[in-house]
């Protein structure tokens, strides 16, 4: 009897725990999406079944009249935003309230995480502080010929699938790409995965970006309780493989940079100028100035870079490229003039791919712009409010803890901003058509002071490899091609396609073979 009371109790106990929550939005008369005890109003999510991209614009769907939409995160409240001007205040105009993404709960970070993306307070600020100079247009310029080495390899692959007459899986083909653009950039290893079909470098992107169950009941257990689940890992099937990789290449470089003038050379560099000191956004004295804070800029800080630059390169770039080559092949009007722009801008260039050249694709950067838009790789933008906050020209103010979510996918698509949004056009961010609403919801690499520091760096590699395929093929779909491909469910961060993207890759007719 003593047993089932103690069991009773402590169901009980779990029980007020998961709700304590569930009336935070009916208070504040914010209409919200009811929970479920455990998983919030998230439940599919939790279970693998839906991403939350898409759970998020079923929301933002289902809710037409609200400006702000409730939800919860098993026992987090969560903010859903459907206004561009409240957007801007969050993630722009009052950032110093939301400066937190919030996406892995609680304050201990695990290793892997320690990174610009998912690092929170004063170490994001740190980080960005000294990485910032690492991505300036002279450091891009310097990277270029390791891509053009990277772009020709992906045009020999491309080329075989052609003369076979044989169908490839786009996302697939500019994974491999993205993977050995990784591997020449970032490590300063030969991935060769273009050329190996079973490359230990293309095997560690798919293990990152494997989701599984026993991964989902991890995160649920740290969004539940963050305290105790501090200890447990997300990434360790690949953190200790990383870290020992990063330091074998750091020993190898005696811990110098190499004159490579890759991403370890640019970390090498943040490494040797020392202690990063800068003010806190986390910390204050008692007159109100930021404290001093400073980041040691050790061996796992910068393994924890490298692995964000593999993660969000990996997915993001390959994912909006094939994404772009998917769209070109159900819309040949615009793969034409794609084409004629191509044959165009490398002709000046004696037809050799180069960074000039990349700079001058304009109509190549519409289009691929225009896939970012149907499709954006990150389909969410995540903050957490760090300390009471009261919406501008309203009475609504939320607390310390509670989520915020854009969902960036659901403006994009939003038939309010954007004419028949589901037409493929590019010249929808021509300078005349694209204007300030456009530009209020348009958000791929973000906005404000957490943008995407690496935005340029990855504008410019898919644009090499876009342009390394179309000016040698012309790209239609393959008889299983699906229009409207499928979201892949386990997807969470970086959205990814279930199945592929196979398509057809026909050598043009019209250009003779580099």
């Amino acid at each position: 009897m003593i047993l089932l009371a103690i069991v009773v109790v402590l169901l009980i106990t779990l029980y007020l725990y998961n709700v304590r929550n569930y009336d935070y939005w009916e208070k504040r008369g914010i209409k919200y999406v009811k929970p479920v005890i455990i998983f919030g109003s998230v439940v599919k999510t939790y279970m693998l079944q839906e991403s939350m991209t898409t759970a998020m614009c079923k929301i933002y769907n289902n809710y037409p009249k609200e400006k702000l939409v409730g939800a919860f995160r098993t026992t987090t409240p969560v903010l859903i935003i459907r206004d561009p001007a409240i957007v801007k205040n969050v993630i722009i105009s009052d950032f110093v309230y939301f400066h937190e993404r919030g996406i892995i709960p609680g304050k201990s970070l695990e290793p892997m995480f320690k990174n610009l993306f998912f690092g929170e307070g004063d170490l994001w600020r740190l980080l960005r502080q000294r990485l910032t100079p690492a991505f300036t247009s002279g450091k891009l310029r310097a990277m270029f010929p390791l891509i053009v080495e990277r772009a020709e390899h992906l045009r020999a692959r491309a080329l075989k699938a052609a003369v076979n007459g044989s169908t490839m899986d786009a996302r697939d083909l500019m994974a491999r790409y993205t993977t050995d653009f990784i591997g020449a950039c970032g490590f300063g290893l030969e991935a060769d995965s273009l050329n190996d079909e079973d490359a230990a470098f293309r095997q560690l992107g798919i293990k990152i970006f494997t989701f599984d169950l026993q991964d989902a009941l991890v995160v649920l257990l740290k969004d539940m309780f963050p305290v105790m689940a501090k200890n447990l890992r997300i990434m360790g099937k690949v953190e200790s493989e990383l870290i020992i990789l990063v330091k074998e290449i750091l020993r190898k470089r005696n811990y110098k940079p190499s004159g490579r003038h890759d991403f370890i050379d640019l970390l090498l560099e943040c490494k040797n100028q020392g202690t990063v000191i800068g003010q806190s956004i986390e910390k204050f004295n008692d007159d109100g100035t930021p404290k001093e804070a400073k980041l040691e800029f050790d061996d796992v800080i910068i393994a924890a870079q490298v692995f964000v630059f593999f993660a969000a390169g990996f997915e993001t770039s390959s994912s909006a490229t094939s994404f772009t080559l998917h769209q070109l092949a159900h819309n040949p009007e615009v793969q034409k003039k794609v084409h004629k722009e191509i044959d165009t801008v490398l002709a000046k260039y004696d037809n050799k791919l180069c960074y000039e050249a990349i700079n001058e694709l304009t109509y190549l950067t519409w289009t691929f712009k225009e896939a970012m838009r149907i499709f954006p790789s990150l389909g969410f933008l995540a903050r957490t409010c760090r300390k009471k906050y009261t919406f501008p020209n309203s009475d609504l103010t939320i607390d310390e803890g509670v989520n915020i979510v854009i969902p960036i996918q659901s403006f994009h698509n939003d038939p309010q901003y954007w004419d028949n949004p589901q037409e493929f056009r590019p010249e929808r961010f021509h300078p005349d058509e694209f204007n300030e609403i456009h530009k209020s919801v348009y958000l791929p690499f973000g906005d404000g002071p957490r943008n995407c520091i690496g935005a340029r760096l990855g504008l410019m590699q898919s644009l090499a490899g876009l342009t390394a395929i179309l000016s040698q093929f012309s790209v239609e779909p393959a008889p299983e091609t699906k229009r409207y491909p499928t979201i892949d469910p386990t997807s969470h961060v970086v959205q990814s396609i279930s199945g592929g993207l196979p398509l057809l890759f026909n050598v043009r007719k019209d250009v003779k073979l580099c």
